[in-house]
């Protein structure tokens, strides 16, 4: 069996997910507009599957993550539908699987943010070697609003890129952080306007399709080699504290808070 007989052309179809890869470019497009392209078990298993073929197929040169619409994503899906269901530890396995065939790949990973990345959404985003952000968009650790924590390896990712202060307000505070200000502290790569936006990331994933491979490839893995050594530990970390808060009462109250756009009343239960 060749690399291209178990790479990107054998992935079965995945409702809410679009993988196509032309010239090189493998588009790997969160396709839910209508909930901000809110992250299904499915749509997380779709891309870490996507993601690990793509390390096995040697026409991908370039991968370009992003979500169709407004958004880049709202983070898990919190309907009263999707947390009867989850989120649940199989959600977060399946994002840290995402996460971590994200920062594995040999081939550049650009995050493309035109709106909204919120919660697990934030760490897809930046477990992708650029992200690039219209001026529109925002990043939010939503996680202690429902009484939860970051998970998909955000408390490594987030404080790799902006240092330990600044991550705790993000964590803790779970505030909006405008794309601006996350250029500022050295969350993302770059802003541009959105009317802009398109034409611009399309001249840096250009730029990389043109670009030295296995320089590229050298290049990542020791700048995450140097910067991400503590990601597998967080994200078992993260995996064994959520296991604990999603049965607890504060998570019962947080969702349910949210579904009924209220402020929760928190027990510290």
């Amino acid at each position: 069996m060749t690399a291209i007989d178990s790479g990107i052309d054998t992935l079965a179809p995945v409702t809410g997910l679009a993988v196509t890869l032309t010239d090189g470019l493998l588009s790997v497009t969160i396709d839910r507009p209508d909930s901000l392209n809110s992250l299904t078990l499915p749509v997380l298993v779709g891309i870490a599957d996507a993601m690990e073929r793509a390390a096995t197929d040697p026409r991908v040169k370039v991968v370009r993550l992003g979500g169709a619409g407004r958004g880049f994503s709202s983070g898990a899906g919190m309907s009263a539908d999707d947390v009867a269901s989850g989120p649940g530890t199989g959600l977060i396995l399946a994002a840290n699987r995402a996460v971590r065939a994200i920062a594995a790949l040999h081939c550049p990973v650009v995050a493309v943010v035109q709106g909204p990345a919120a919660g697990v959404g934030v760490s897809l985003a930046l477990a992708c070697d650029l992200i690039l952000a219209s001026d529109n968009a925002f990043f939010m650790l939503a996680f202690t609003k429902i009484g939860l924590m970051p998970d998909g390896g955000a408390s490594a990712l987030v404080a790799a890129a902006i240092g330990r202060t600044r991550a705790m307000r993000m964590a803790l505070l779970a505030e909006r952080l405008p794309a601006a200000d996350a250029l500022a502290c050295g969350l993302i790569s770059a802003v541009y306007p959105a009317d802009d936006f398109e034409a611009e990331v399309d001249k840096v994933v250009s730029g990389l399709l043109s670009g030295p491979a296995v320089a590229f490839a050298k290049t990542k893995d020791a700048i995450n080699a140097a910067t991400l050594g503590e990601l597998e530990a967080a994200l078992q970390r993260e995996l064994e504290g959520q296991a604990v808060l999603l049965r607890s009462p504060d998570f019962s109250e947080g969702a349910k808070a949210f579904q009924e756009r209220r402020t929760p009343n928190f027990t510290d239960s």
